[in-house]
């Protein structure tokens, strides 16, 4: 599509919003269709431009529809998701296989354990609480890095103490897999229910 197409489509976007205002995403996408022809797939993908730009904002959470929503996470606005999910994967699999006494590489393995147990479930969790979408109250956007950085921490330390005492009560006990493995799960799960509700408070905003 070019850039004169483009710059057409997205007011007739807006207006279709303001006048007719659907219910859902696809009612929108055949009301622009109605109009333009245009594929639904070229519509989606100005739709999420529109909300990158912030030119759009959708008040009704019936407008998330899964096309919309997927094409939210594989865009920039989901980049630390995808490097949160990275590094919790690569600290695992660095962690389970290489050796202590691969000498070479077990720097970088104690590098990403740090991060991995310090950081990344506490920081995971706290953009579940309070989505990337909403700043944490009283606090601007340099003191809302600041606030979340240290809450991150904190929040770390409470899961991984927490994950410890829990499988001291079960068969495997407090060793190098289960925890591993545990704090893995956790950071994916809280990961993804943070970008779902982000997308979710952004959408409903």
């Amino acid at each position: 599509m070019s850039e004169k197409a483009t710059a057409e489509i997205k007011p007739l976007i807006i207006e279709t919003l303001k006048t007719q205002k659907p219910e859902t995403t696809e009612e929108l996408i055949k009301s622009v269709q109605a109009t333009t022809a245009l594929p639904s797939k070229e519509i989606t993908k100005l739709l999420i431009e529109l909300e990158n730009e912030d030119n759009v904002y959708f008040k009704k959470r019936a407008l998330l529809s899964s096309p919309f929503a997927k094409a939210y996470i594989f865009s920039k606005k989901a980049v630390w998701y995808w490097i949160t999910i990275s590094l919790a994967l690569a600290t695992s699999i660095t962690v389970l296989i290489i050796p202590d006494s691969d000498s070479s590489i077990v720097y970088l393995r104690y590098a990403l354990s740090i991060i991995f147990l310090l950081f990344l479930s506490g920081y995971s969790f706290i953009n579940m609480l309070f989505p990337l979408a909403v700043p944490i109250a009283d606090s601007n956007e340099h003191m809302d890095k600041i606030q979340r950085a240290v809450l991150s921490f904190v929040m770390s330390l409470i899961i991984m103490i927490l994950t410890g005492l829990a499988l001291n009560y079960t068969p495997w006990g407090i060793t190098l897999t289960p925890i591993t493995l545990s704090l893995l799960g956790l950071t994916v799960t809280f990961a993804t229910a943070a970008i779902i509700r982000e997308h979710q408070t952004k959408v409903a905003t």
